[in-house]
């Protein structure tokens, strides 16, 4: 029986699949030579593939709008881009090539929509959703927004008293505050609570609306808002909460003509593994059916329908590619690989949430496969990573510490949040830098692939201007030992 790395993969799945190939022994993602890449910048380090981004809107939009069509649905659809899940200019920039709309969820995310406004990339009629917990702040600038002529801008009411803080900021003016409502759902049976926080209870929504909103000539309602924290799935869980939100759009749509939009948070799923299946087009096609049959059995207009895509959209374009530095045999059962960084700071969906990602070696595809556990070199028990999603197993090439190439590996689809949940930049555990960042894109003109390295790996000069050790008199203690000291 074969028993290479590679037979393995050609037994398990289908192989080469999207994405992933491989030339002359090492493999590539997306057609880019990771072996090129590896002998260019060294590793650690984080890679993001741009063209992918827009691969994966065209592919909704595309699906959504042939939904549209066969089932004759007067609503349109609108793409929208959830900034929080990869802030980087180059990722919200290469979004924007697309016509998405975009979705904020805090304070600083306004300054960000200011920049892209002032930068051209943006302009006052784009739809801009503004999600999270309504801060005075907050409320305060998407408001000066919407009075400033950003004309499709909407504030997301998370809960009944967020109100009383727009109305603080609405003041006399010929524009009116445009507003949507979220629904509470039920969590899933296995959540620890029955219904989410984030929202307001549906039962609540229709006397709110009426009492609260209706007669006051300085707001306007424009946008139901329904959320499902686990995402779009082909489950008896998901389509009973969408049944129960398209009822209660319904509702309200009665109550107010101007309510136009039917906003799906909560996104597609992505490929964590190689065997992944989501018929994306199935989905798609029975939200618009049913949109569109209880709309029609009402005597109701179908709304617009809007996505926020934020994993999505970026998950699938990013990969962390690490070196082997060492392997240790702790006893008959337990290998070792231990990489150059860590996992906890560089994956920290991994450890934090038990996410799940594509692991493959880059290089020996035709040695021996092996059981293995992969350890960062931090000094924390917690940093590794030890099963994949399809079993409770990571198998990787044998290879022997006396080989003139060591092994590389790449954990892929890790495009969306890593960066902001580790702190990108900022000071990591046992004080482990964040890795270089490359950014692969296809020229515009030649259609070639280019490279270039975003940020260089964070120096230790870096991380000690962030402790203050490099500026010690900012230091209360210092300042007053060295003031002694002078005396």
């Amino acid at each position: 029986m074969k028993n290479t790395y590679f037979d393995l993969i050609e037994q398990s799945y289908y192989f080469p699949q999207d994405g992933f190939d491989i030339h002359d022994g090492y493999l590539t993602f997306h057609g880019v030579s990771l072996k090129y890449l590896i002998e260019k910048y060294g590793t650690p380090f984080r890679l993001m593939y741009l063209p992918r981004i827009g691969e994966q809107i065209k592919r909704a939009k595309n699906l959504f709008n042939r939904a549209i069509k066969n089932n004759n649905y007067s609503g349109k659809y609108e793409y929208c881009y959830c900034t929080k899940c990869c802030h980087f200019y180059h990722v919200v920039s290469e979004a924007l090539k697309y016509n998405v709309q975009l979705e904020t969820s805090s304070s600083f995310d306004i300054d960000l929509i200011r920049c892209l406004y002032q930068n051209g990339q943006i302009d006052k009629q784009t739809k801009i959703i503004h999600n999270g917990f309504k801060t005075d702040e907050y409320v305060e600038k998407i408001v000066k927004l919407q009075k400033d002529g950003f004309e499709n801008s909407i504030i997301v009411l998370d809960s009944k008293s967020e109100l009383s803080r727009v109305k603080k900021y609405t003041g006399k003016s010929n524009v009116k505050i445009k507003i949507g409502l979220r629904m509470a759902i039920d969590e899933e049976s296995q959540s620890a609570y029955y219904t989410s926080r984030l929202g307001m209870r549906a039962s609540e929504m229709a006397d709110f609306y009426v009492k609260e909103i209706q007669s006051d000539e300085n707001l306007e309602l424009k946008l139901f808002h329904f959320f499902i924290d686990s995402g779009i799935k082909d489950s008896f869980y998901y389509w009973t909460e969408f049944q129960k939100a398209v009822k209660k759009y319904i509702e309200l749509k009665k109550l107010c003509p101007t309510l136009e939009d039917f906003d799906l948070g909560g996104g597609f799923p992505i490929r964590n593994q190689l065997g992944f299946e989501y018929d994306y087009e199935y989905i798609i096609r029975e939200i618009v059916r049913i949109l569109k049959e209880s709309c029609l059995a009402e005597d109701v207009q179908e709304p617009n329908i809007i996505t926020e895509f934020g994993k999505y959209t970026v998950g699938e374009s990013g990969a962390v590619i690490f070196k082997v530095l060492d392997q240790k045999q702790q006893n008959d059962t337990e290998l070792w690989y231990i990489i150059d960084n860590s996992l906890m700071t560089t994956i920290p969906d991994a450890w934090s949430a038990n996410e799940r990602f594509i692991l493959l070696p880059i290089n020996k595809w035709n040695h021996e496969c092996t059981r293995v556990n992969i350890g960062g070199i931090s000094c924390d028990h917690s940093d590794y990573y030890n099963s994949e999603d399809m079993n409770q197993h990571v198998i990787l090439p044998s290879y022997k510490s006396s080989e003139n190439e060591p092994l590389y590996i790449g954990f892929f689809h890790t495009g969306a949040y890593q960066d902001s949940i580790a702190g990108y930049g900022g000071i990591k555990h046992c004080l482990l830098p964040s890795p270089k960042h490359i950014v692969v894109y296809r020229d515009e003109t030649t259609g070639n692939f280019k490279d270039y390295c975003y940020r260089d790996e964070q120096t230790v000069d870096e991380m000690f201007h962030i402790l203050g050790y490099d500026h010690p008199e900012q230091n209360p203690v210092l300042r007053k030992k060295k003031h002694e000291d002078e005396f």
